[in-house]
């Protein structure tokens, strides 16, 4: 049950480089610190760091400080899924 994607862009830099492929698990739980791959339900797709949930809102952290983190509202993800493994 988990599958590749190769990273495109610098938002999680110095951490995934453009390029790199990441192994992701649909079926592990995600929790605060954990770097996740998030889908939007506007299928907008994001690697990030989970920083926080609630009931309403998921926050995520760009690790590159040129990127803003991000707040959504949790009825429009789709999906949050964690990394397992990064080939850099």
């Amino acid at each position: 049950g988990v599958y590749a994607l190769k990273v495109t862009g610098d938002s999680m830099l110095p951490l995934y480089r453009d390029g790199d492929t990441i192994i992701v698990s649909p079926t592990l739980e995600a929790r605060p610190g954990d770097r996740v791959v998030v889908r939007t339900k506007d299928g907008e797709v994001m690697a990030k760091v989970l920083k926080r949930e609630t009931a309403k809102t998921i926050e995520l952290q760009s690790l590159n400080s040129d990127h803003p983190d991000r707040v959504f509202e949790r009825r429009n993800v789709a999906s949050i899924h964690r990394i397992i493994w990064a080939r850099q």
